[in-house]
Protein backbone atom coordinates (compact mmCIF):
# COMPACT_ATOMS: atom_id res chain seq x y z
CA UNK A 1 0.00 0.00 0.00
CA UNK A 2 3.00 2.31 0.44
CA UNK A 3 3.10 2.91 -3.32
CA UNK A 4 -0.59 3.83 -3.53
CA UNK A 5 -1.56 7.46 -4.08
CA UNK A 6 -4.94 9.10 -3.67
CA UNK A 7 -6.14 12.39 -5.15
CA UNK A 8 -8.54 14.73 -3.38
CA UNK A 9 -10.23 17.53 -5.32
CA UNK A 10 -11.82 20.25 -3.20
CA UNK A 11 -14.07 22.91 -4.77
CA UNK A 12 -14.52 25.80 -2.38
CA UNK A 13 -16.35 29.07 -2.85
CA UNK A 14 -13.47 30.90 -4.54
CA UNK A 15 -11.00 28.24 -5.66
CA UNK A 16 -10.40 24.63 -6.63
CA UNK A 17 -7.64 22.65 -4.91
CA UNK A 18 -6.18 19.25 -5.75
CA UNK A 19 -3.88 17.30 -3.46
CA UNK A 20 -2.06 14.02 -3.98
CA UNK A 21 -1.47 11.92 -0.87
CA UNK A 22 0.59 8.79 -0.44
CA UNK A 23 -0.29 5.68 1.57
CA UNK A 24 0.81 7.28 4.84
CA UNK A 25 -1.25 10.43 4.33
CA UNK A 26 1.74 12.56 3.36
CA UNK A 27 0.86 15.23 0.83
CA UNK A 28 3.07 14.89 -2.26
CA UNK A 29 1.76 17.85 -4.21
CA UNK A 30 -0.92 20.52 -4.16
CA UNK A 31 -2.36 22.86 -6.78
CA UNK A 32 -4.87 25.71 -6.62
CA UNK A 33 -6.87 27.61 -9.22
CA UNK A 34 -9.28 30.52 -8.67
CA UNK A 35 -12.87 30.23 -9.88
CA UNK A 36 -15.31 32.96 -10.76
CA UNK A 37 -18.28 34.23 -8.79
CA UNK A 38 -20.95 36.42 -10.35
CA UNK A 39 -22.80 38.94 -8.16
CA UNK A 40 -25.49 40.53 -10.37
CA UNK A 41 -27.29 42.00 -7.34
CA UNK A 42 -27.32 41.83 -3.57
CA UNK A 43 -27.74 38.31 -2.16
CA UNK A 44 -27.50 36.71 -5.64
CA UNK A 45 -24.35 34.68 -6.32
CA UNK A 46 -23.81 32.45 -9.36
CA UNK A 47 -21.01 30.34 -10.83
CA UNK A 48 -20.16 28.42 -13.99
CA UNK A 49 -19.72 24.64 -14.01
CA UNK A 50 -17.58 24.99 -17.13
CA UNK A 51 -15.21 27.29 -15.27
CA UNK A 52 -15.06 24.96 -12.27
CA UNK A 53 -14.46 21.82 -14.34
CA UNK A 54 -11.67 23.56 -16.26
CA UNK A 55 -10.02 24.59 -12.98
CA UNK A 56 -10.31 21.04 -11.59
CA UNK A 57 -8.51 19.60 -14.61
CA UNK A 58 -5.75 22.19 -14.40
CA UNK A 59 -5.25 21.45 -10.71
CA UNK A 60 -5.03 17.68 -11.18
CA UNK A 61 -2.56 18.01 -14.07
CA UNK A 62 -0.36 20.44 -12.14
CA UNK A 63 -0.42 18.30 -8.99
CA UNK A 64 0.66 15.27 -11.00
CA UNK A 65 3.56 17.21 -12.52
CA UNK A 66 4.67 18.50 -9.13
CA UNK A 67 4.37 15.12 -7.41
CA UNK A 68 6.55 13.60 -10.11
CA UNK A 69 5.03 10.15 -9.70
CA UNK A 70 4.03 7.50 -12.22
CA UNK A 71 0.32 8.01 -13.00
CA UNK A 72 -0.20 4.28 -12.44
CA UNK A 73 0.38 4.85 -8.71
CA UNK A 74 -2.86 6.83 -8.47
CA UNK A 75 -5.59 4.51 -7.22
CA UNK A 76 -8.50 6.90 -6.78
CA UNK A 77 -10.02 10.38 -6.82
CA UNK A 78 -12.48 11.85 -4.34
CA UNK A 79 -14.44 15.04 -4.97
CA UNK A 80 -15.86 17.46 -2.44
CA UNK A 81 -17.57 20.77 -3.17
CA UNK A 82 -19.72 23.51 -1.76
CA UNK A 83 -23.41 22.63 -1.60
CA UNK A 84 -24.27 24.68 -4.69
CA UNK A 85 -26.97 23.78 -7.21
CA UNK A 86 -26.05 22.87 -10.82
CA UNK A 87 -28.64 22.81 -13.65
CA UNK A 88 -27.86 20.47 -16.57
CA UNK A 89 -29.87 20.17 -19.80
CA UNK A 90 -30.83 17.10 -21.79
CA UNK A 91 -27.73 17.40 -23.94
CA UNK A 92 -25.43 17.73 -20.95
CA UNK A 93 -25.07 21.45 -21.55
CA UNK A 94 -25.60 24.10 -18.87
CA UNK A 95 -29.04 25.59 -18.21
CA UNK A 96 -28.84 29.20 -17.11
CA UNK A 97 -30.03 30.06 -13.60
CA UNK A 98 -29.29 33.77 -14.09
CA UNK A 99 -32.03 36.36 -14.21
CA UNK A 100 -30.20 37.89 -17.19
CA UNK A 101 -30.09 34.47 -18.95
CA UNK A 102 -26.27 34.40 -19.01
CA UNK A 103 -25.76 30.96 -20.56
CA UNK A 104 -22.60 30.05 -18.65
CA UNK A 105 -24.11 30.77 -15.21
CA UNK A 106 -25.65 27.41 -14.41
CA UNK A 107 -24.89 27.30 -10.67
CA UNK A 108 -26.78 28.96 -7.83
CA UNK A 109 -24.20 29.16 -5.05
CA UNK A 110 -24.88 27.98 -1.53
CA UNK A 111 -24.58 31.57 -0.24
CA UNK A 112 -27.23 32.86 -2.68
CA UNK A 113 -30.28 34.19 -0.81
CA UNK A 114 -32.66 34.90 -3.69
CA UNK A 115 -35.18 32.24 -2.64
CA UNK A 116 -36.45 33.89 0.56
CA UNK A 117 -40.14 33.59 -0.38
CA UNK A 118 -39.73 29.97 -1.43
CA UNK A 119 -37.94 29.18 1.83
CA UNK A 120 -40.79 30.66 3.84
CA UNK A 121 -43.36 28.75 1.77
CA UNK A 122 -41.59 25.44 2.36
CA UNK A 123 -41.37 26.08 6.09
CA UNK A 124 -45.04 27.08 6.22
CA UNK A 125 -45.98 23.52 5.25
CA UNK A 126 -44.90 22.31 8.69
CA UNK A 127 -44.09 18.97 7.07
CA UNK A 128 -42.71 16.30 9.36
CA UNK A 129 -39.58 16.08 7.19
CA UNK A 130 -38.54 19.49 8.53
CA UNK A 131 -37.76 17.83 11.85
CA UNK A 132 -34.58 16.59 10.19
CA UNK A 133 -33.28 20.07 9.31
CA UNK A 134 -33.60 21.57 12.77
CA UNK A 135 -37.26 22.48 12.23
CA UNK A 136 -36.83 24.77 9.23
CA UNK A 137 -35.36 24.43 5.78
CA UNK A 138 -32.52 26.91 5.19
CA UNK A 139 -32.39 29.47 2.40
CA UNK A 140 -28.98 27.93 1.58
CA UNK A 141 -30.49 24.52 0.72
CA UNK A 142 -31.54 23.22 -2.69
CA UNK A 143 -35.33 22.89 -2.61
CA UNK A 144 -35.87 26.66 -2.20
CA UNK A 145 -33.51 27.34 -5.11
CA UNK A 146 -35.21 24.79 -7.36
CA UNK A 147 -38.65 26.11 -6.46
CA UNK A 148 -37.46 29.66 -7.24
CA UNK A 149 -36.30 28.56 -10.71
CA UNK A 150 -39.58 26.75 -11.40
CA UNK A 151 -41.65 29.78 -10.39
CA UNK A 152 -39.60 32.47 -12.11
CA UNK A 153 -38.31 30.64 -15.19
CA UNK A 154 -40.63 27.66 -15.80
CA UNK A 155 -39.34 27.11 -19.35
CA UNK A 156 -35.78 26.75 -18.10
CA UNK A 157 -36.94 24.49 -15.30
CA UNK A 158 -38.47 22.21 -17.93
CA UNK A 159 -35.18 22.21 -19.87
CA UNK A 160 -33.32 20.80 -16.87
CA UNK A 161 -32.66 17.08 -17.17
CA UNK A 162 -30.58 16.87 -14.00
CA UNK A 163 -30.24 19.02 -10.93
CA UNK A 164 -26.97 18.10 -9.23
CA UNK A 165 -25.34 19.19 -6.04
CA UNK A 166 -21.93 20.42 -7.17
CA UNK A 167 -19.99 17.45 -5.73
CA UNK A 168 -22.30 15.00 -7.54
CA UNK A 169 -21.93 17.00 -10.74
CA UNK A 170 -18.14 16.60 -10.57
CA UNK A 171 -18.48 12.85 -10.09
CA UNK A 172 -20.82 12.72 -13.10
CA UNK A 173 -18.39 14.71 -15.25
CA UNK A 174 -15.52 12.46 -14.20
CA UNK A 175 -17.25 9.11 -14.74
CA UNK A 176 -20.51 9.60 -16.63
CA UNK A 177 -22.27 7.88 -13.71
CA UNK A 178 -25.73 9.27 -13.04
CA UNK A 179 -25.75 9.09 -9.23
CA UNK A 180 -26.08 11.27 -6.16
CA UNK A 181 -24.46 11.05 -2.74
CA UNK A 182 -26.33 10.32 0.45
CA UNK A 183 -24.40 13.26 1.91
CA UNK A 184 -25.62 15.88 -0.54
CA UNK A 185 -29.22 14.68 -0.81
CA UNK A 186 -29.71 14.22 2.92
CA UNK A 187 -28.08 17.46 4.04
CA UNK A 188 -29.34 19.82 1.34
CA UNK A 189 -32.35 18.24 -0.44
CA UNK A 190 -34.51 17.05 2.49
CA UNK A 191 -33.92 13.41 1.61
CA UNK A 192 -34.73 11.19 4.58
CA UNK A 193 -31.79 8.77 4.45
CA UNK A 194 -32.90 6.83 7.52
CA UNK A 195 -36.08 5.91 5.61
CA UNK A 196 -34.52 5.94 2.10
CA UNK A 197 -37.15 8.32 0.71
CA UNK A 198 -38.21 11.86 0.02
CA UNK A 199 -41.29 13.23 1.74
CA UNK A 200 -44.18 12.89 -0.73
CA UNK A 201 -46.30 15.26 1.32
CA UNK A 202 -43.60 17.97 1.29
CA UNK A 203 -42.96 17.76 -2.45
CA UNK A 204 -46.69 17.81 -3.16
CA UNK A 205 -47.31 20.77 -0.87
CA UNK A 206 -44.71 22.93 -2.63
CA UNK A 207 -45.44 21.81 -6.20
CA UNK A 208 -42.27 19.80 -6.81
CA UNK A 209 -43.70 16.31 -7.32
CA UNK A 210 -41.79 16.14 -10.62
CA UNK A 211 -38.43 16.71 -8.89
CA UNK A 212 -37.64 12.99 -8.70
CA UNK A 213 -37.49 12.89 -12.49
CA UNK A 214 -34.76 15.54 -12.44
CA UNK A 215 -32.39 14.00 -9.89
CA UNK A 216 -30.46 10.71 -10.09
CA UNK A 217 -32.34 7.64 -8.94
CA UNK A 218 -29.13 5.97 -7.74
CA UNK A 219 -28.00 7.15 -4.28
CA UNK A 220 -24.55 6.13 -3.10
CA UNK A 221 -23.25 5.84 0.46
CA UNK A 222 -20.04 7.61 1.39
CA UNK A 223 -16.94 5.67 0.39
CA UNK A 224 -18.75 3.87 -2.44
CA UNK A 225 -17.16 3.65 -5.87
CA UNK A 226 -19.22 5.65 -8.37
CA UNK A 227 -17.18 4.28 -11.27
CA UNK A 228 -13.84 4.80 -12.95
CA UNK A 229 -12.57 7.74 -14.96
CA UNK A 230 -14.21 8.24 -18.32
CA UNK A 231 -11.81 7.65 -21.19
CA UNK A 232 -11.78 11.29 -22.29
CA UNK A 233 -11.19 12.56 -18.75
CA UNK A 234 -8.40 10.07 -18.09
CA UNK A 235 -6.67 11.12 -21.30
CA UNK A 236 -7.12 14.83 -20.55
CA UNK A 237 -5.85 14.55 -16.98
CA UNK A 238 -3.02 12.13 -17.71
CA UNK A 239 -4.34 9.28 -15.57
CA UNK A 240 -5.20 5.61 -16.16
CA UNK A 241 -8.83 4.78 -16.90
CA UNK A 242 -8.98 2.37 -13.96
CA UNK A 243 -8.72 5.14 -11.37
CA UNK A 244 -11.68 4.73 -9.00
CA UNK A 245 -13.90 7.76 -8.36
CA UNK A 246 -15.69 7.94 -5.01
CA UNK A 247 -19.19 9.19 -4.37
CA UNK A 248 -19.22 12.93 -3.73
CA UNK A 249 -19.32 14.81 -0.46
CA UNK A 250 -19.96 18.40 0.65
CA UNK A 251 -16.72 20.26 1.36
CA UNK A 252 -17.33 20.86 5.07
CA UNK A 253 -18.27 17.21 5.51
CA UNK A 254 -15.02 16.12 3.87
CA UNK A 255 -13.18 18.23 6.42
CA UNK A 256 -15.29 16.79 9.23
CA UNK A 257 -14.53 13.27 8.06
CA UNK A 258 -10.79 13.92 8.23
CA UNK A 259 -11.06 15.62 11.62
CA UNK A 260 -13.19 13.10 13.53
CA UNK A 261 -13.35 9.98 11.35
CA UNK A 262 -11.04 7.96 13.62
CA UNK A 263 -12.36 9.37 16.94
CA UNK A 264 -15.98 10.43 16.38
CA UNK A 265 -17.53 10.20 19.85
CA UNK A 266 -17.97 13.65 21.43
CA UNK A 267 -15.75 15.38 18.88
CA UNK A 268 -17.03 18.62 17.33
CA UNK A 269 -15.40 19.31 13.97
CA UNK A 270 -15.18 22.99 13.04
CA UNK A 271 -14.44 23.66 9.39
CA UNK A 272 -13.48 27.30 9.02
CA UNK A 273 -13.63 29.14 5.73
CA UNK A 274 -15.83 31.67 3.97
CA UNK A 275 -18.48 30.35 6.35
CA UNK A 276 -18.12 28.10 9.40
CA UNK A 277 -19.51 24.58 9.68
CA UNK A 278 -19.83 22.64 12.94
CA UNK A 279 -20.14 18.87 12.51
CA UNK A 280 -21.03 16.44 15.30
CA UNK A 281 -21.90 12.75 14.94
CA UNK A 282 -23.70 10.55 17.44
CA UNK A 283 -25.02 7.01 17.70
CA UNK A 284 -28.54 8.25 18.46
CA UNK A 285 -30.62 10.80 16.58
CA UNK A 286 -30.69 14.15 18.40
CA UNK A 287 -33.04 16.89 17.23
CA UNK A 288 -31.59 20.35 17.91
CA UNK A 289 -33.80 23.37 17.14
CA UNK A 290 -32.09 25.62 14.62
CA UNK A 291 -29.32 23.09 13.89
CA UNK A 292 -29.48 20.96 10.75
CA UNK A 293 -30.05 17.26 11.08
CA UNK A 294 -30.12 14.71 12.46
CA UNK A 295 -28.91 13.22 9.18
CA UNK A 296 -28.33 9.47 8.87
CA UNK A 297 -24.99 8.43 7.38
CA UNK A 298 -24.34 11.84 5.85
CA UNK A 299 -20.75 12.25 7.02
CA UNK A 300 -19.80 8.95 8.62
CA UNK A 301 -21.68 5.72 7.76
CA UNK A 302 -23.83 4.34 10.60
CA UNK A 303 -23.68 7.62 12.54
CA UNK A 304 -26.20 10.44 12.84
CA UNK A 305 -24.96 13.93 12.02
CA UNK A 306 -25.93 17.34 13.38
CA UNK A 307 -24.61 20.31 11.46
CA UNK A 308 -24.42 23.84 12.81
CA UNK A 309 -22.99 26.75 10.92
CA UNK A 310 -22.31 30.45 10.55
CA UNK A 311 -23.10 31.94 7.16
CA UNK A 312 -20.18 34.37 7.24
CA UNK A 313 -16.84 33.85 9.00
CA UNK A 314 -13.79 34.42 6.81
CA UNK A 315 -16.00 36.43 4.47
CA UNK A 316 -17.04 38.67 7.36
CA UNK A 317 -13.45 39.22 8.46
CA UNK A 318 -12.38 40.24 4.97
CA UNK A 319 -15.40 42.53 4.55
CA UNK A 320 -14.76 44.19 7.92
CA UNK A 321 -11.14 44.97 7.11
CA UNK A 322 -11.84 46.29 3.63
CA UNK A 323 -14.58 48.62 4.89
CA UNK A 324 -12.24 50.36 7.32
CA UNK A 325 -10.46 53.64 6.56
CA UNK A 326 -7.21 52.06 7.77
CA UNK A 327 -7.35 49.22 5.21
CA UNK A 328 -5.18 50.88 2.48
CA UNK A 329 -2.41 51.57 4.98
CA UNK A 330 -2.65 48.03 6.39
CA UNK A 331 -2.48 46.50 2.90
CA UNK A 332 0.53 48.67 1.97
CA UNK A 333 2.27 47.84 5.24
CA UNK A 334 1.71 44.12 4.72
CA UNK A 335 3.06 44.29 1.17
CA UNK A 336 6.21 46.12 2.29
CA UNK A 337 6.83 43.53 5.00
CA UNK A 338 5.87 40.63 2.71
CA UNK A 339 3.38 39.41 5.29
CA UNK A 340 -0.34 38.82 5.22
CA UNK A 341 -2.58 41.63 6.50
CA UNK A 342 -3.69 39.31 9.29
CA UNK A 343 -0.12 38.81 10.50
CA UNK A 344 0.36 42.57 10.64
CA UNK A 345 -2.97 43.05 12.39
CA UNK A 346 -2.04 40.47 15.00
CA UNK A 347 1.05 42.53 15.89
CA UNK A 348 -1.18 45.63 16.14
CA UNK A 349 -3.51 43.75 18.49
CA UNK A 350 -0.55 42.55 20.60
CA UNK A 351 0.72 46.12 20.93
CA UNK A 352 -2.78 47.34 21.84
CA UNK A 353 -3.16 44.61 24.46
CA UNK A 354 0.12 45.69 26.06
CA UNK A 355 -1.51 49.06 26.76
CA UNK A 356 -5.08 47.81 27.27
CA UNK A 357 -5.43 44.25 28.61
CA UNK A 358 -9.05 44.05 27.41
CA UNK A 359 -9.29 46.25 24.29
CA UNK A 360 -12.83 45.12 23.39
CA UNK A 361 -14.40 45.65 26.81
CA UNK A 362 -16.76 48.27 25.34
CA UNK A 363 -16.83 47.16 21.68
CA UNK A 364 -19.16 44.32 20.71
CA UNK A 365 -19.93 42.70 17.34
CA UNK A 366 -22.98 40.58 16.46
CA UNK A 367 -21.64 38.55 13.53
CA UNK A 368 -24.90 37.96 11.64
CA UNK A 369 -24.03 40.12 8.62
CA UNK A 370 -25.23 37.38 6.22
CA UNK A 371 -27.99 36.04 8.44
CA UNK A 372 -27.83 33.46 11.21
CA UNK A 373 -27.62 29.85 10.06
CA UNK A 374 -27.54 28.31 13.55
CA UNK A 375 -29.07 28.16 16.06
CA UNK A 376 -31.36 31.13 15.31
CA UNK A 377 -32.08 29.81 11.79
CA UNK A 378 -32.85 33.35 10.68
CA UNK A 379 -31.56 34.33 7.22
CA UNK A 380 -32.92 37.84 7.78
CA UNK A 381 -30.76 38.50 10.85
CA UNK A 382 -28.27 41.32 10.49
CA UNK A 383 -24.92 42.21 12.01
CA UNK A 384 -24.39 44.89 14.63
CA UNK A 385 -21.49 46.82 16.13
CA UNK A 386 -22.04 48.41 19.54
CA UNK A 387 -19.63 50.80 21.24
CA UNK A 388 -18.26 52.83 18.32
CA UNK A 389 -16.19 55.93 19.02
CA UNK A 390 -14.31 58.47 16.87
CA UNK A 391 -11.07 56.53 17.34
CA UNK A 392 -8.90 56.36 14.20
CA UNK A 393 -5.67 54.74 13.05
CA UNK A 394 -4.18 51.28 13.61
CA UNK A 395 -5.64 50.95 17.11
CA UNK A 396 -9.17 51.50 15.79
CA UNK A 397 -8.85 48.75 13.19
CA UNK A 398 -7.05 46.39 15.60
CA UNK A 399 -9.84 46.84 18.14
CA UNK A 400 -12.61 46.22 15.59
CA UNK A 401 -10.71 43.24 14.15
CA UNK A 402 -10.38 41.63 17.58
CA UNK A 403 -14.03 42.31 18.43
CA UNK A 404 -15.10 40.70 15.14
CA UNK A 405 -12.94 37.62 15.77
CA UNK A 406 -14.59 37.36 19.15
CA UNK A 407 -18.08 37.89 17.74
CA UNK A 408 -17.67 34.96 15.36
CA UNK A 409 -16.31 32.82 18.21
CA UNK A 410 -19.32 33.75 20.40
CA UNK A 411 -21.52 32.49 17.56
CA UNK A 412 -19.68 29.17 17.71
CA UNK A 413 -20.18 29.07 21.49
CA UNK A 414 -23.91 29.64 20.92
CA UNK A 415 -24.02 26.61 18.60
CA UNK A 416 -22.09 24.47 21.10
CA UNK A 417 -24.50 25.49 23.87
CA UNK A 418 -27.49 24.53 21.69
CA UNK A 419 -25.97 21.12 20.90
CA UNK A 420 -25.17 20.37 24.54
CA UNK A 421 -28.56 21.56 25.77
CA UNK A 422 -30.22 19.13 23.34
CA UNK A 423 -28.35 16.18 24.80
CA UNK A 424 -24.95 16.07 23.09
CA UNK A 425 -21.79 15.89 25.18
CA UNK A 426 -18.98 17.68 23.38
CA UNK A 427 -15.61 16.75 24.88
CA UNK A 428 -13.20 18.24 22.35
CA UNK A 429 -12.96 20.56 19.35
CA UNK A 430 -11.07 19.55 16.22
CA UNK A 431 -10.56 22.30 13.69
CA UNK A 432 -9.34 22.91 10.14
CA UNK A 433 -9.54 25.69 7.58
CA UNK A 434 -8.62 29.34 7.33
CA UNK A 435 -8.91 30.27 11.00
CA UNK A 436 -6.33 27.62 11.96
CA UNK A 437 -3.68 29.71 10.22
CA UNK A 438 -4.41 32.61 12.58
CA UNK A 439 -3.04 32.02 16.12
CA UNK A 440 -4.97 34.99 17.52
CA UNK A 441 -8.28 33.63 16.26
CA UNK A 442 -7.47 30.18 17.66
CA UNK A 443 -6.66 31.76 21.02
CA UNK A 444 -10.05 33.48 21.04
CA UNK A 445 -11.96 30.37 19.93
CA UNK A 446 -10.40 28.32 22.74
CA UNK A 447 -10.87 30.97 25.44
CA UNK A 448 -14.46 31.79 24.44
CA UNK A 449 -15.67 28.19 24.10
CA UNK A 450 -13.64 27.00 27.09
CA UNK A 451 -12.46 24.03 25.02
CA UNK A 452 -8.98 22.99 23.97
CA UNK A 453 -8.62 22.79 20.19
CA UNK A 454 -6.94 19.91 18.38
CA UNK A 455 -5.55 20.56 14.90
CA UNK A 456 -4.49 17.94 12.36
CA UNK A 457 -1.08 17.62 10.76
CA UNK A 458 -2.33 18.14 7.21
CA UNK A 459 -2.82 21.82 6.47
CA UNK A 460 -5.64 21.17 4.01
CA UNK A 461 -7.79 18.64 5.84
CA UNK A 462 -10.76 19.10 3.49
CA UNK A 463 -8.79 17.93 0.45
CA UNK A 464 -7.43 15.04 2.52
CA UNK A 465 -11.01 14.16 3.50
CA UNK A 466 -11.93 13.88 -0.18
CA UNK A 467 -8.92 11.62 -0.71
CA UNK A 468 -10.08 9.39 2.18
CA UNK A 469 -13.28 8.66 0.29
CA UNK A 470 -11.31 7.57 -2.74
CA UNK A 471 -9.00 5.43 -0.62
CA UNK A 472 -12.03 3.43 0.56
CA UNK A 473 -13.73 3.44 -2.87
CA UNK A 474 -10.72 1.77 -4.50
CA UNK A 475 -10.49 -0.88 -1.76
CA UNK A 476 -7.26 0.30 -0.15
CA UNK A 477 -9.10 0.54 3.19
CA UNK A 478 -12.14 -1.33 4.42
CA UNK A 479 -13.87 1.66 5.99
CA UNK A 480 -13.65 5.41 6.41
CA UNK A 481 -12.55 5.17 10.08
CA UNK A 482 -9.76 2.80 8.95
CA UNK A 483 -8.68 5.24 6.25
CA UNK A 484 -8.79 8.19 8.66
CA UNK A 485 -6.74 6.30 11.25
CA UNK A 486 -4.09 5.50 8.64
CA UNK A 487 -3.92 8.79 6.71
CA UNK A 488 -4.74 11.58 9.20
CA UNK A 489 -2.04 12.63 11.65
CA UNK A 490 -2.62 14.85 14.71
CA UNK A 491 -1.16 18.34 14.80
CA UNK A 492 -0.84 21.16 17.32
CA UNK A 493 -3.10 21.48 20.37
CA UNK A 494 -4.28 24.91 21.53
CA UNK A 495 -5.10 25.10 25.23
CA UNK A 496 -7.95 27.30 26.41
CA UNK A 497 -6.92 30.29 28.55
CA UNK A 498 -9.48 30.22 31.33
CA UNK A 499 -8.21 33.36 33.10
CA UNK A 500 -10.52 35.43 30.87
CA UNK A 501 -13.62 33.33 31.51
CA UNK A 502 -15.63 35.99 33.36
CA UNK A 503 -14.79 38.61 30.74
CA UNK A 504 -15.97 36.36 27.92
CA UNK A 505 -19.02 35.19 29.84
CA UNK A 506 -20.11 38.82 30.18
CA UNK A 507 -19.42 39.64 26.53
CA UNK A 508 -21.27 36.50 25.47
CA UNK A 509 -24.37 37.65 27.39
CA UNK A 510 -24.15 40.97 25.55
CA UNK A 511 -23.75 39.10 22.24
CA UNK A 512 -27.00 37.22 22.88
CA UNK A 513 -28.82 40.37 24.00
CA UNK A 514 -27.78 42.28 20.86
CA UNK A 515 -29.83 39.88 18.76
CA UNK A 516 -32.86 40.55 20.93
CA UNK A 517 -32.32 44.31 20.62
CA UNK A 518 -32.15 43.93 16.85
CA UNK A 519 -35.32 41.88 16.60
CA UNK A 520 -37.17 44.42 18.75
CA UNK A 521 -35.99 47.22 16.46
CA UNK A 522 -37.09 45.32 13.36
CA UNK A 523 -40.49 44.70 14.88
CA UNK A 524 -40.86 48.36 15.85
CA UNK A 525 -39.82 49.65 12.41
CA UNK A 526 -42.09 47.12 10.76
CA UNK A 527 -45.01 49.11 12.13
CA UNK A 528 -43.82 52.37 10.56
Amino acid sequence: MSDDCFIGVDVGSASVRAGIFDGSGRRLAFAVRPIEQFHPRTHVVEQSSTDIWRAAGECVREALRCADIAPARVRSIGFDATCSLVAVGADGQPVSVAEQDAAERDIIMWMDHRAAVETADINATGDDALRYVGGEVSIEMELPKILWLKRHFPARYQQVRRFFDLADYLVWRATGTDAASVCTLTCKWNYLAHEARFSDSLLQAIGLTDLREKIPARILPLGACAGTLAKSVARDWGLPENVAVASGIIDAHAGGLALVGSQPEGSLAIISGTSNCHMLVSRDAVEVPGVWGPYWGAMLPQWWLNEGGQSAAGALMEWTLRQHAQWPELAAWAERQRRSPYEVLNTWVAALEQREPQPTRHLHVLADHHGNRSPRANPHARGMVMGLTLEQGPDALARLYLATLQGIAYGTRHIIDALNQAGHRISRLVMCGGATKNPLWLREYAAITGCDIQLVGEEDAVTLGAALLGAVACGAYASLPDAAAALVRPGERILADRTMQQFHDDKYRIYLQMYDYQQSALQLMGRS
